[in-house]
C-alpha cells in the first residue's frame, strides 16, 4: 500500500447505525471505506475489492464473523481483521483471534480508540511487508536463524527441525520478533508495541493466548523454546541455554 494512497477498510456489520457511525469517523480521517451487511456480502466484497483492513461484527445474521475470518483464512487472505462484537468473554476472545483475527474490540467503543488500533494494525502490516525490523540472529536478508528454528520473514515461512510450521500472520510477527532478540528476557509491554501497536490498549490475555498458541505448534516438533520470566515477560531460548 502506498503512502499516498488512503487505506480502504471494509466494514462488515448488520446494524446500520454502527455502519454508518464507522463510516463516517473513517472518511473524516482519511480513509476510504465499503461495508456490508452480512458475512456473504462480506466475503465477496473483501475478495473483489481486496481492502487493506476489515471491521467484522461477530454476530451477523447470515454466518458468525467468526465463520468469516476462518473462510478468508481458507482462502490464503491475511486481510488485517479487528472484530466488532458485545461478545467480551475469554472464550470468544480466544476463538476470534484463534481464526487469523488480530484485534478485538469491545461494543460500545470509543471512535477515537478504534481509529487508534487501524492505524497501529496497517501501521504494522506496511512494516511487515516492508521487511521487518529488528536484530540479533539475522542470517542472510530476511532470514532468521536460532537454535533449530529458521524464520523466513520474505516468503513468511517458519520451520523448525526442517519441519513446516503454519503459524497465523500475528503468530508470525510474534515468533520474529522474540526470535529478532533470541536469548533476552522482553517485557510484554515491549511485545505488544512492537507487535501489536504502539496503541494497542489490550489485556495482557491476548499476548498470553498468542504464546501458548506458538508454544503449541513449536513444542511439536522438539523440546520448549520460549521461557516465561515470572512478572516481567518472554525469552526465545534454545535448551541449553541458561
Amino acid at each position: 500500500m502506498a503512502d499516498d494512497v488512503p487505506p480502504h477498510v471494509l466494514v462488515i456489520d448488520d446494524e446500520p447505525n454502527i455502519r454508518d457511525l464507522v463510516r463516517a469517523a473513517l472518511r473524516f480521517h482519511g480513509f476510504t471505506v465499503s461495508s456490508a451487511g452480512d458475512g456473504a456480502t462480506g466475503l465477496d466484497c473483501a475478495r473483489e475489492e481486496r481492502p487493506d483492513l476489515i471491521l467484522l461484527d461477530v454476530l451477523l445474521p447470515d454466518i458468525s464473523g467468526f465463520e468469516v475470518c476462518r473462510k478468508l483464512r481458507g482462502r490464503g487472505d491475511d486481510v488485517p481483521v479487528i472484530y466488532l462484537t458485545a461478545r467480551d468473554t475469554p472464550t470468544d476472545t480466544v476463538t476470534g483471534l484463534s481464526l487469523g483475527g488480530d484485534d478485538y474490540v469491545t461494543k460500545p467503543f470509543s471512535v477515537e480508540a478504534l481509529i487508534a488500533r487501524i492505524r497501529a494494525l496497517l501501521r504494522r502490516t506496511r512494516r511487515d511487508a516492508s521487511g521487518g525490523e529488528g536484530s540479533g540472529v539475522r542470517g542472510s536478508v530476511g532470514l532468521i536463524h536460532y537454535a533449530d528454528l529458521e524464520i523466513d520473514e520474505r516468503k513468511w515461512k517458519v520451520r523448525r527441525d526442517g519441519r513446516p510450521i503454519d503459524l497465523s500472520p500475528t503468530e508470525f510477527r510474534l515468533l520474529a520478533y522474540l526470535a529478532g532478540n533470541a536469548g533476552q528476557v522482553v517485557t510484554r509491554a515491549q511485545i505488544l508495541e512492537n507487535v501489536w501497536g504502539g496503541e494497542y490498549t489490550g489485556q495482557s490475555q491476548v499476548l498470553e493466548t498468542y504464546i501458548s498458541y506458538l508454544r503449541r505448534k513449536l513444542d511439536r516438533y522438539g523440546p520448549p523454546l520460549i521461557r516465561t520470566q515470572r512478572g516481567v515477560g518472554y525469552a526465545l531460548r534454545a535448551p541449553d541455554a541458561r
